[in-house]
């Protein structure tokens, strides 16, 4: 994958027009340094080292245990994807709830013989609900400010639209999940090693910010971990370097995709593009399928469903208002659409930390997400059922 965005990048500047050579590697420098961009490679960073030092002072198998005392092995994915649905509607974040949840999924999977990719899909999948619905996800935020409607109301339309995604999702990794094999699991549980996970999961359910959270998870796991003798001082820094190592992949992946976004904003293909799709709609119908266009193609190239939303967010406006369209369906329409297109990019920030914490490829997981497909299935339905209304 590295590789891939290495030769994407380096034709997108050989091809870019109407600036020196060193204009455009200056262009390309500026979106791979955003600071949107930079927030997002500290979460990563922060991610990594948490991730790594809480398994080597026995978090993730203290936690694992008690999982497996609380769930039966046959329920293990839908239970992953219902706690991803609860923990992500409270954080706001599907990036933060992946870290929480990755670890324990792939130990998990070790443990009773399952499909990682299938335990991966379920919690990346259970992510995306909280990222489409909670009150402090930034898409929705984003979504109904773009489109002038009340966060409240957006939440009760998008809600019911994608419950039965939810419902069905449930079910499916209930039976494919079926096959798990029972694990004897030690009587006695080491308490204290789940406080990171537990601190890190009830600061971000009380909406603490995530950088903090996971700064918190870090301390945590080394003042427990040096208490208990799990490891040294030496120890626990040598775990957070080789954490925060295991990310430069995806943060460079994800600055090449910040500075090719930059060089094609730039050279105004974006812009003819959605100057086109507009200029096509001549009905209701057409005029939503549009907003789902735009904002998947945005999503896309930039690989961040937020900055896609504010990309096309007042172009859907002036549709959504030429259309007659409720601004609470727009908005619902511009967050969905862009969840879908997030939750199946291989290169997608959410897949990458998901591939990345799991030690599998991001292809892999693809197959089992079957939650984006649901709701961006379900939005495309609820279109073509439309009565078709010209203007």
């Amino acid at each position: 994958m590295l590789l891939i965005f290495i030769t994407l990048s380096i034709i997108t500047i050989l091809l870019s027009r109407g600036m020196r050579f060193r204009e455009r590697i200056t262009e390309f420098s500026k979106g791979a340094g955003h600071k949107d961009l930079l927030l997002m490679v500290w979460i990563f960073v922060l991610a990594g080292a948490f991730a790594s030092s809480a398994k080597a002072m026995g978090a993730v198998d203290a936690t694992v245990n008690l999982t497996l005392q609380l769930l039966p092995a046959n329920f293990l994915v839908a239970g992953l994807f219902i706690s991803a649905c609860v923990v992500s509607l409270c954080m706001g974040t599907s990036v933060g709830t992946i870290v929480a949840f990755m670890p324990i999924a792939a130990s998990l999977a070790d443990k009773t013989e399952m499909s990682l990719p299938l335990m991966a899909a379920a919690i990346v999948g259970g992510a995306f609900f909280g990222d489409n619905l909670s009150f402090i996800s930034d898409t929705t935020i984003v979504a109904t400010q773009s489109q002038g409607c009340k966060q409240s109301d957006k939440f009760k339309y998008n809600f019911f639209l994608v419950l039965p995604a939810a419902v069905i999702v449930c079910i499916i990794y209930f039976f494919l999940g079926a096959g798990g094999n029972e694990v004897m699991v030690a009587d006695t549980i080491l308490w204290w090693k789940i406080i990171p996970y537990a601190a890190v999961l009830v600061s971000a359910a009380l909406g603490m910010n995530v950088m903090l959270v996971l700064l918190i998870g870090n301390l945590l796991t080394g003042i427990i971990g040096m208490a208990d003798g799990s490891y040294t001082f030496m120890g626990w820094t040598d775990s957070l370097t080789s954490g925060i190592m295991g990310m430069s992949e995806l943060i460079l992946i994800s600055m090449m995709a910040g500075g090719i976004f930059a060089l094609i904003t730039k050279q105004g293909v974006m812009e003819r593009f959605i100057q086109q799709v507009s200029k096509k709609i001549h009905t209701q119908r057409g005029a939503e399928l549009s907003i789902c266009i735009l904002v998947g193609a945005v999503n896309t190239l930039t690989a961040n469903n937020t900055v896609a939303i504010l990309s096309v967010g007042d172009i859907a406006k002036q549709i959504s208002t030429r259309f007659d369209i409720d601004p609470r369906r727009s908005a619902s329409l511009l967050d969905t659409t862009s969840c879908t297109v997030q939750g199946l990019l291989p290169y997608g920030a959410q897949l990458l930390m998901a591939s990345s914490l799991a030690g599998i490829s991001a292809l892999s997981i693809i197959p089992y997400l079957y939650y984006p497909i649901f709701i961006g299935l379900i939005v495309l339905l609820t279109i073509l059922i439309r009565p078709k209304k010209k203007y």
